[in-house]
């Protein structure tokens, strides 16, 4: 059986992506009965849109690979905890459960005092220093 720091490791590759092509090292997954459906990391430089987030790409990817636009039934696994935006995406998806690695103090959505869907399962640390350290070490190279 996969573990959540399986799954987490497999985002924390995609933010290792994000930080090569020099974007905020940001990465996530969408898992549904164990298999990755959706993956990818922040696009905001590449795409030259605030809106690339890694969250709001995977979802987008997800739902096509569904054919639909809820992803009841899946697991996204993020590095970072979502922002205002990621976190009203994903309450509108539907999703099931998110595993966030590192929270966000400062932009994530649990201290502007949002939560997401209620049937939403939320879990908070997985691999936490590891997908802390890759940002801190992003933001102290552009210093």
């Amino acid at each position: 059986m996969f573990t959540d720091e399986y799954f987490m490791k497999m985002a924390y590759q995609e933010a290792e992506a994000a930080f090569e092509r020099d974007e905020v090292p940001i990465g996530c997954i969408i898992v549904s009965n164990n298999r990755v459906i959706a993956k990818s990391h922040n696009l905001t430089e590449a795409l030259n849109d605030v809106t690339a987030h890694a969250e709001m790409q995977a979802i987008t990817s997800a739902a096509n690979y569904l054919g639909g636009k809820y992803l009841q039934n899946c697991t996204l696994y993020v590095t970072l905890e979502p922002c205002v935006m990621c976190a009203g995406a994903l309450t509108w998806s539907q999703i099931s459960k998110v595993v966030i690695g590192a929270r966000d103090e400062h932009r994530g959505y649990i201290n502007k005092g949002l939560s997401l869907h209620p049937k939403t399962e939320v879990e908070i640390g997985v691999l936490e220093q590891q997908c802390s350290q890759i940002v801190k070490d992003f933001f102290k190279s552009k210093r």
